[in-house]
């Protein structure tokens, strides 16, 4: 989102109703990728009018927030609850393909929400924003001005201030790297003390220097340790940065030896390098849930497992998602999206500007994406519950590994360096009936943890092996 002044709003077309030769346009259900709005015939006029309001209410919403005017925490008893509760009528209005309603309701939260809100104001307000776009052409330059994406730069802040801030990623990170380190140290006797992480989603590699370090703590300069490191991205410019970085990181530590291999996303497994006997670790951390459907996963999977490495480590966020049902999805996007809010309250004051830098750039953007997918669009993220994965993990020849205590505790222990205003709780306790704070839950007989927000899980890190 950015602000765009009075004028300009005023001077954009408004020719979203309308095809180039004035023809009406038929209503449209969204699942049809027809690049018109979904508008009744007859209320063509009104329906142009709302929208146009709408937008000015938008417009005004930014300004607040730009100036700081008007962000206020609702500490009322049932504001928030008002602000959901509108919200999941405006988009029962959306799946119902009522424009004048849809229009209307947006109206009034764009009259009550704000980026610089509390946590219910803000992740309504990107919601309300995902629902006002699914109305719109695609071709409209008011669906561009809603859904407009950070640049490159702007998301990459985000997201190391996300990193920095939250326990969101370092937890998954942390855990999955102790149980790659648990692997290697098995099999060091016949290993060649060499270790192979092949990671499916190399994400600027903020996974690994954590792991650079840890091994080379284990290493001697008469018994040096060898880590390769293959990691998928998503573009050439990603694996180069991603090079130099870990590269650089890897020079201070001389008793490792650290090489780096980058391939596009999609490349052939082929293409990989083995070295004899080496420990092979497959990272699995947020990749599954970005392929397109159920295929591609078992493709990938099939894969890994003719890989034959010593350790898998999957971790995915945690929900569910019907492919039926465009308000079970909407309702487990807010579940999700409103804990990562609240969560973010914890790590950073309201007045934050790296807050909001996190909101807009990294979580906003997810919020619009997932709301703008239509039930079979092959790109829908696969947010899915943990027995999901699980299944889908056996049926593909993996059995789960027993998470060892040195991990659980290793996860506790960053939970309570990172937790700032909420008491930390394990999984079993409670403060005198509260239920705030960031959670550890071991689940599945140990073989999982996950990281929960007050009773909400947000994400889960597992690990396994192949089956012969």
């Amino acid at each position: 989102m950015e602000d765009i002044d009075e004028e300009e709003l005023l001077n954009l077309s408004l020719a979203i109703v309308t095809t180039s030769g004035g023809e009406r346009v038929k209503k449209r259900k969204r699942r049809d990728h027809k690049n018109v709005l979904v508008s009744p015939l007859n209320s063509y006029e009104g329906c142009e009018g709302k929208i146009f309001r709408l937008l000015q209410m938008r417009e005004q919403m930014l300004k607040l927030d730009h100036k700081k005017k008007g962000a206020h925490v609702l500490d009322e008893d049932g504001k928030g609850l008002h602000l959901i509760h509108m919200l999941l009528i405006t988009a029962t209005a959306v799946n119902e393909n009522n424009v004048s309603s849809a229009l209307e309701n947006l109206s009034e939260l764009y009259k009550s929400v704000s980026l610089c809100g509390d946590s219910v104001q803000r992740v309504v307000a990107y919601f309300a924003d995902g629902l006002a776009a699914r109305l719109l052409t695609r071709k409209s330059p008011f669906f561009d001005m809603i859904t407009k994406e950070p640049t490159s730069e702007e998301e990459f802040v985000a997201f190391t201030s996300l990193y920095r801030v939250s326990p969101y990623y370092q937890f998954a990170h942390f855990t999955a790297n102790q149980a790659i380190i648990e692997a290697f140290e098995k099999e060091e006797e016949k290993n060649n003390r060499a270790l192979h992480v092949i990671d499916f989603d190399v994400s600027y590699g903020f996974q690994w220097p954590s792991l650079i370090q840890s091994l080379s703590e284990k290493a001697t300069s008469g018994n040096r340790i060898s880590l390769r490191i293959t990691g998928f991205g998503q573009s050439l410019d990603e694996l180069r940065e991603t090079e130099n970085r870990l590269m650089s990181f890897s020079k201070g530590f001389r008793n490792l030896i650290f090489e780096f291999q980058g391939l596009l996303r999609g490349s052939k497994l082929i293409n990989l390098r083995k070295k004899r006997n080496e420990t092979i670790a497959v990272n699995l951390v947020f990749h599954l849930n970005t392929l397109s459907n159920g295929l591609k996963i078992s493709d990938s999977l099939k894969a890994v497992h003719l890989l034959n490495p010593s350790i898998v480590i999957l971790v995915e966020q945690e929900g569910s998602r019907s492919p039926r049902s465009f308000l079970s999805r909407f309702m487990e996007s807010l579940h999700y999206f409103a804990a990562m809010f609240d969560s973010l309250d914890d790590c950073l004051p309201l007045e934050s500007a790296e807050r909001l830098s996190i909101e807009k750039n990294h979580l906003g953007k997810e919020i619009k994406s997932m709301l703008n997918y239509d039930n079979d669009d092959v790109n829908c993220s696969k947010i899915e519950k943990m027995e999901t994965w699980k299944a889908r993990m056996e049926s593909h020849g993996f059995e789960g590994i027993n998470l060892s205590s040195k991990s659980k505790i290793q996860a506790r222990l960053l939970l309570k360096i990172r937790t700032h205003y909420c008491p930390l709780q394990f999984d079993g306790e409670s403060s005198g009936g509260s239920t705030a704070g960031f959670k550890v839950f071991e689940r599945d007989d140990g073989r999982t943890i996950s990281l929960g927000w007050q009773d909400r899980y947000l994400l889960t890190v597992s690990a396994w092996n192949c089956v012969p």
